[in-house]
């Protein structure tokens, strides 16, 4: 708490030589009449974000286009308090954290594609298998802090809502193509239109790659991935007394990708880092999302607002892929097996190919099939009204969501020889795992917003009723007659409080706020749910020609669960387990200026973002068996990095533009430690360049270049699920634009 008092004597130091300073007439912190928001955003601007009670970031599309990303790992490495790590280079499964929340599979964040939550079981299983396309988004918010009571149900380290294309204001046109390295390819277009009383949009994107790894029988490691986005809205006349809209939203996605969990030992990392051993050769995920939305909107003025959010999400996936080696009639999981490489060496030889397998001997191929579905409404009501020298706005929300998880799951058997792999004994489905997660969750929330001059507070209570489920039909019943049933229930009722505060100071702004930190539980019976308190001081401020933002931030959890996941080298049984109390801290600095500010016909923006996050256990727990390893009070949090930060710097003109940017990611540790971390458990820092620049030929037609990884670093992003496993290296791509 020492530190974070130190950060608010800082951030006060600044708004005092702030004051002093002389007043900039262009400052950004302007006063403007509010209206309604759609209930799609959360912020809908960067206006709103600069003026936001808690911190918040919004991502446009012109910041998304810059660098043309598929992978949202590097779109979001801008932003300040985001964490990732990354793990198979093209960003198909992302790992995000808000402010020291756990990041693996971004299970501990509230996602949104449209203000509706997308991860595939956000109550009951929310691993994120399924992310949204970040190259068809025309924003990204990111919200952290106070109040986020809006969005939840999970409020410890914040939100993110992806903004999918709008249906256009008149008709555009435009198709994006893209080719290079690892033969990637890219093909992104666009049709759409309005007309008085209708409007239409049809976007499909395909992105594809051969994959930078190299396996050992010369396979692809690459992907293949589809997306069909399909809009269709009516509405009453712009004249009408009562403004009416519904619009109807069809989204369709698969993937085929040659993905793993197998990594590489150090020695063949340090001597081969795009190596793939041959025991992944037939290693593969198959997906399939279907998404189903229907939003009617009641706008009775530009103050008084009713929407209304019907949702269907169909999730299918599965990822076959090698998960034990039995040795002599003994087996072992991968993640084990690459912990200690050296006693597991007649494992490692059979996975590497270096080793025939004999009668006793297997590589056990899960075929890890699941189907996620879910469905909910959602109804938000929103009113502003104005006083003499006050504005106000209520906003109350309520939805009802229910999702499940269904596991079918079997092992396959392969023996190897000769670096081939053949199939000796094919499983029966439903043999590993044949069992369903369902969850039930009511959640309303009540935020009142006060502007009183130039203060504005906004107080905020949530509400979630949760009943989360598991049917475990067994092993042995793969019909699902209910034979070996077994059930367990959890329910959960909780009230999630919030305050917020801005004050503005003409060229200067200083907000804050208090929040309760909350996290669903498992289903396991009596499991408490993750709760913190939180909370944030931070100063906004626009002077000589630099804008920026600077946040000081404390979680102070009572009680941070841990999940069992095979992508963190667990068992994957999604079971959660008491961590105990712990703080998470830190600092998020943000400045922005521009060399040539009055450049007639060029201007060269600089952007520069850093992150500090502190972690600590304050409760001992856990033996070796647990995922985080035998935990002191003291020992950090591993998979985050304590210094993080990114520039981008941009030469921009009329014709043409260059966006260079450069990406700093500290060390982390693997397993919860303190002081120097030892090299099993270490993921060194990586500096990383990546290059993007773009010539319009005309109005309508465009070049595209862009250089991932600009001087060829080799460098490795995480050490699970089982081994190392590198980043993108060297990589360039270009490509055609044309827009109508």
């Amino acid at each position: 708490m020492l530190r974070f008092t130190t950060y608010l004597l800082f951030f006060f130091t600044i708004l005092i030589n702030a004051q002093q300073a002389p007043i900039s007439n262009d400052s950004t912190l302007i006063k403007l009449d509010e209206v309604v928001l759609s209930a799609k955003v959360i912020l809908g601007s960067k206006f709103e974000a600069k003026n936001r009670t808690g911190s918040a970031y919004y991502l446009s599309e012109q910041e998304i286009k810059k660098f043309n990303y598929t992978d949202v790992n590097r779109t979001l490495r801008s932003v300040p308090g985001v964490n990732v790590y990354e793990e198979d280079g093209f960003g198909l499964r992302p790992n995000i954290s808000l402010r020291g929340t756990s990041p693996e599979r971004s299970a501990k964040i509230t996602l949104m594609e449209d203000g509706v939550l997308i991860a595939p079981a956000p109550y009951s299983a929310p691993s994120a298998y399924y992310f949204p396309t970040i190259a068809r988004m025309q924003a990204v918010e990111i919200l952290k802090g106070s109040s986020q009571v809006q969005y939840g149900p999970y409020t410890t380290g914040g939100a993110i809502n992806m903004i999918s294309t709008e249906v256009p204001n008149k008709f555009k046109s435009f198709v994006n193509t893209s080719y290079g390295s690892f033969q990637s390819g890219r093909v992104h277009a666009q049709l759409g239109d309005s007309k008085k009383n209708f409007g239409y949009s049809i976007e499909y994107l395909n992105y594809s790659s051969n994959g930078f790894k190299n396996l050992d029988n010369d396979g692809d490691t690459g992907f293949d991935k589809n997306d069909l986005v399909a809009k269709f809205r009516i509405n009453t006349s712009p004249d009408a007394k009562l403004g009416q809209e519904f619009e109807v939203k069809f989204q369709y996605s698969d993937e085929n990708s040659d993905e793993t969990y197998l990594g590489l030992t150090q020695s063949d990392f340090d001597a081969t880092p795009f190596r793939r051993y041959a025991g992944s050769q037939v290693d593969e995920m198959t997906t399939e999302h279907i998404q189903f939305t229907g939003t009617h909107t009641f706008k009775f003025s530009d103050y008084f607002r009713i929407t209304t959010t019907g949702y269907y999400n169909d999730f299918s996936r599965n990822w076959y892929k090698v998960d034990f080696v039995t040795v002599g009639g003994e087996r072992e999981g991968i993640g084990n097996i690459f912990d200690d490489p050296i006693a597991f060496a007649p494992y490692i030889d059979l996975v590497t190919g270096e080793a025939d397998s004999n009668a006793d001997d297997a590589l056990n191929v899960r075929a890890n099939n699941r189907s996620y579905l879910s469905t909910g409404i959602q109804t938000k009501f929103d009113y502003h009204w104005s006083g003499e020298n006050s504005f106000h706005d209520l906003e109350i929300g309520l939805r009802y969501h229910f999702d499940e998880e269904d596991r079918f799951q079997w092992i396959d058997d392969y023996g190897i020889a000769n670096g081939s792999l053949q199939l000796t004994n094919a499983g029966i489905p439903g043999t590993n795992a044949n069992r369903i997660s369902d969850a039930r969750a009511f959640s309303s929330y009540a935020l009142y917003k006060l502007k009183y001059k130039n203060l504005t507070l906004t107080p905020g209570l949530r509400y979630e009723n949760i009943t989360l489920r598991r049917m475990n039909y067994g092993n042995s019943d793969v019909d699902r007659t209910g034979a070996d049933l077994s059930e367990r229930e959890n329910k959960v009722d909780v009230f999630i409080p919030g305050m917020g505060f801005n004050y503005n100071f003409s060229n200067i702004s200083v907000f804050g706020g208090v929040h309760k930190g909350f996290s669903p539980p498992s289903n396991q019976e009596g499991e408490d749910p993750e709760e913190s308190v939180n909370y944030e001081l931070g100063t906004r401020f626009s002077y000589a020609g630099f804008t920026g933002e600077l946040v000081g931030f404390y979680n102070d959890y009572s009680n941070l669960l841990g999940s069992d996941l095979a992508a963190t080298g667990g068992t994957g049984s999604l079971d959660q387990f008491n961590a105990g109390e712990v703080k998470v801290q830190g600092l998020e600095f943000l400045i922005n200026y521009n060399f040539l500010p009055n450049g007639k016909k060029i201007i060269l923006p600089f952007t520069f973002g850093y992150t500090f996050t502190d972690t600590e256990f304050l409760n001992s727990f856990g033996s070796e068996d647990d995922l985080w390893g035998e935990v002191t009070a003291g020992d950090e949090l591993p998979y985050l990095s304590k210094h993080q930060f990114n520039g981008t710097l941009s030469l921009e003109h009329q014709k043409y533009e260059i966006n260079l940017s450069g990406r700093f990611n500290g060390e982390f540790r693997t397993e919860a430690g303190r002081g120097t971390i030892p090299a099993n458990e270490r993921v060194a820092s990586n500096f990383i360049f990546d290059l993007a620049g773009k010539y319009r030929l005309n109005e309508h037609i465009g070049i595209t270049a862009n250089v991932i990884n600009l001087f060829d670093k080799t460098y490795a992003v995480a050490r699970v699920p089982a081994g190392l496993r590198p980043g993108h290296p060297f990589g360039i791509y270009a490509g055609l634009e044309f827009r109508y």
